[in-house]
This record gives structure tokens, C-alpha cells and sequence, in this order.
């Protein structure tokens, strides 16, 4: 007898989402298993926002599935929201609150436990630990993404998705979400990263899926997207 494949962490089926008469995702399905790291990568209004506010259980889709965890998000949403470490594209941060206050309402409305030790090693790893006391309302854009992603990855989540995590961020800050991502992986975690910086597509994860106009036009081991061919290939499937 065969063994029984587990199920996926993550797997969505038909996903669509209009905004009016507009169609932002059209079709989309994933499947990720534990452990494993994808990438979504495409130009701007591909849809690649829109998908991971699907997978995050924080936009309801027009139509589709989605399962987290063995969790319906149709009929469960908190739940899947329980499980799932999501950084947005944008936002996300209280301007008058502090990390060190984000960590704590984290920890708070997760019910967390001894929390502190993780979160002071995450602000230092992210070079926030000068600035944990300070108002978010100050920080850069690169502070905000990395901050952002400390949050995502605080709780030790079966999912963790990544939306834009490298944008305006400094070499130490893309090397700390890497390791983040790494170490997520080899815990059993599903990782999902949304990024139109392709050479860190390429290096932070082993699957790619390319969108174009809300669709998935490709998917492939990310390797094959390294390289001058690699970015050659890519060009051809967004133009």
C-alpha cells in the first residue's frame, strides 16, 4: 500500500476577486506543502497584493477556496487568521505605537506566553532594538518593511506570507528576513513571498509562480529564473 501524501499547508482552487468590473486575480491555484517556500513575482497589478490578501483570510475572494492548516477560510477565517504570519504590501503599523507595543498587543491578542525573549531577538537580528521604543509614525519605509516582517514571523506561524518584505530595505535587512524565511522553512512552515525583485525571488525561495494580469502564466523551480536566461524567460512571460 502506498503511502498517503500529507496534505498541502496551503492549497487554493479557482480563486477569483473583482473589484467592480475589474478582475484582479482570474483563477489562481497553489498548492504549498510544509516546508516549502514559493515566490510570486510579476510587475505591478498583477495581482500578486490581491492573492495574499486572499491567502492571509483579510480579503474574502469573488469566488474560490481557500484552506490553511486544514482550515476553510470560507468558514473559519479567524482561524485561519490564527495560523498565518502575513506582512502587506503596505500599512499594517499603529504610526503612534512602538515595536516593543506592537510585539506586546501581538503576543497579547495571540495568547503568547514568555514571549519576550523571541521578540528582543528579532528587533536585534532586524537592527530595531535602538528603536524599539520609538513611534512607529518615524521610521523610514525600509524600518516600517522590516518591522512588518518581525511581526509576520513573531508568532512561529504555519504559513508565513510576505508581501513586498525586500522593498526599500538595506543588505542587513533582506539578509535578517532570509534567515527568517530559512529558519521558518526548516520548522515545517509554508512560506509564501510576493516580490517583483527577482534575483531575491530567486534567493529566497525554491518555487516561482509568475502572474500577468491576474493569472498565472508560468510556474517553475525559481533556479530556472536566475541568470541572464533566467531574466530573459521572465520578460517574455510578463510582456
Amino acid at each position: 500500500m502506498e503511502p498517503v501524501a500529507p496534505a498541502p499547508m496551503l492549497f487554493a482552487q479557482h480563486l477569483v476577486v473583482d473589484f467592480g468590473e475589474v478582475r484582479a486575480v482570474a483563477g489562481f491555484d497553489l498548492s504549498v506543502a510544509a516546508g516549502a517556500s514559493v515566490a510570486l513575482v510579476g510587475r505591478n497589478g498583477a495581482g500578486k497584493s490581491t492573492t495574499m490578501r486572499v491567502l492571509s483570510g483579510v480579503l474574502p475572494p469573488t469566488s474560490g477556496t481557500v484552506t490553511v492548516a486544514g482550515i476553510q477560510a470560507s468558514t473559519d477565517p479567524s482561524g485561519v487568521r490564527a495560523v498565518v504570519g502575513y506582512c502587506p504590501d503596505v500599512g499594517g503599523l499603529i504610526p503612534r505605537a512602538t515595536p516593543w507595543e506592537h510585539l506586546q498587543l501581538a503576543a497579547r491578542l495571540r495568547g503568547m506566553r514568555d514571549w519576550e525573549e523571541r521578540a528582543r531577538d528579532l528587533l536585534e537580528r532586524f537592527d530595531l532594538a535602538t528603536a524599539a521604543d520609538r513611534v512607529t509614525a518615524g521610521f523610514s519605509h525600509g524600518m516600517g518593511r522590516r518591522l512588518s516582517v518581525v511581526l509576520a514571523a513573531f508568532h512561529s506561524p504555519r504559513l508565513l506570507l510576505l508581501d513586498e518584505p525586500f522593498d526599500g530595505v538595506d543588505p542587513l535587512g533582506v539578509d535578517a528576513t532570509l534567515d527568517v524565511i530559512r529558519e521558518a522553512r526548516a520548522t515545517g512552515t509554508a512560506v509564501l513571498v510576493s516580490t517583483h525583485l527577482l534575483h531575491l525571488a530567486v534567493e529566497a525561495c525554491e518555487e516561482a509562480v509568475v502572474l500577468r494580469g491576474g493569472r498565472v502564466v508560468a510556474a517553475a523551480p525559481a533556479a530556472e529564473l536566475a541568470g541572464e536566461a533566467g531574466r530573459d524567460r521572465y520578460r517574455a512571460l510578463i510582456s
